[in-house]
């Protein structure tokens, strides 16, 4: 019976949304882990560029808070919306209304969980729960937002890595598994729509001063100070990398020519894998 009465509330919550944004044609951002950090200050940029907002997190007190906020200096109509997307019932509430709304212009692709230490510490719940945040959720939204922009034949679609998804390690291995598919994930729906007036950005920062290792049971101490980069700047500087069509975006690269000379070497190994169709020599005998 509580099942029954949370899934008509969420149902509820849901229709009233969908009322609300479709009372007029409006352009909206929806910003998903946006109750602190890189998704408070995407909300905050986003609603500076005359977005409308859809936030997205667990904490509806803090969200009222940043919605509150932004309504008095910005003057954007903000609309809140209390979800776990861990919770299929919550995740599956904020897909249908991704995808029956027209009035969604942008998705930032945020929530996502560390869970960082080594497989055996974190235990696997926790790992299971990364996923389905990390990965499952990120996904199923992006396709929801996706079918949307389609059909207008515009939108934007932001996925938050990190730069930990280009690099193996022993104590974040479900952390940069995850972060690792955002990224491949991400740039084959930009291959996808190429030419679609579609864009499909991947953001890959390095360490940032939120909660985020705190939440994760881990002291950001772990990095030197002179590593982190604020939120804000983060986000600027993310943003600023969209208006110049850079659709992956390492905010804190100093010169782009090193990604382009790593796609290179990548593009290079990856034609060294299909010249024959047998066993390398080293494995014979």
């Amino acid at each position: 019976m509580d099942h029954v009465r949370r899934h008509a509330m969420r149902r509820r919550i849901a229709i009233g949304l969908r009322r609300e944004l479709m009372s007029d044609i409006r352009r909206f951002a929806l910003v998903t882990g946006a109750s602190s950090g890189i998704g408070m200050a995407y909300a905050e940029h986003l609603a500076s560029r005359g977005y409308d907002l859809i936030l997205v997190a667990r904490r509806g007190d803090r969200l009222e808070a940043i919605a509150h906020k932004i309504r008095a200096q910005e003057g954007r109509q903000v609309v809140t919306y209390v979800a776990d997307l861990s919770d299929p019932d919550d995740l599956l509430g904020l897909e249908r209304m991704l995808r029956e709304n027209e009035d969604v212009d942008v998705l930032v692709n945020n929530a996502g969980l560390g869970a960082l230490g080594s497989t055996a510490s974190a235990g696997v719940d926790a790992l299971e729960n990364l996923v389905r945040i990390n990965v499952l959720a990120l996904t199923r939204l992006s396709c929801a937002a996706l079918a949307g922009f389609r059909r207008r034949g515009h939108g934007i679609l932001i996925n938050i890595a990190s730069v930990i998804a280009l690099a193996p390690s022993a104590t974040a291995a479900a952390y940069s598994g995850s972060k690792a598919y955002v990224l491949n994930f991400s740039r084959s729906l930009q291959l996808e729509c190429a030419g679609s007036g579609i864009v499909v950005q991947t953001v890959l920062p390095g360490p940032v001063r939120t909660e985020f290792f705190e939440a994760s049971g881990v002291c950001s101490s772990i990095f030197s100070e002179h590593l982190f980069i604020s939120a804000d700047e983060l986000v600027a500087a993310a943003l600023k990398a969209l208006d110049m069509k850079e659709l992956v975006c390492f905010p804190t690269l100093p010169d782009i020519a090193a990604w382009d000379e790593f796609e290179n070497a990548r593009t290079s190994f990856s034609k060294s894998l299909v010249t024959v169709g047998r066993p390398s020599p080293r494995y014979a005998g």
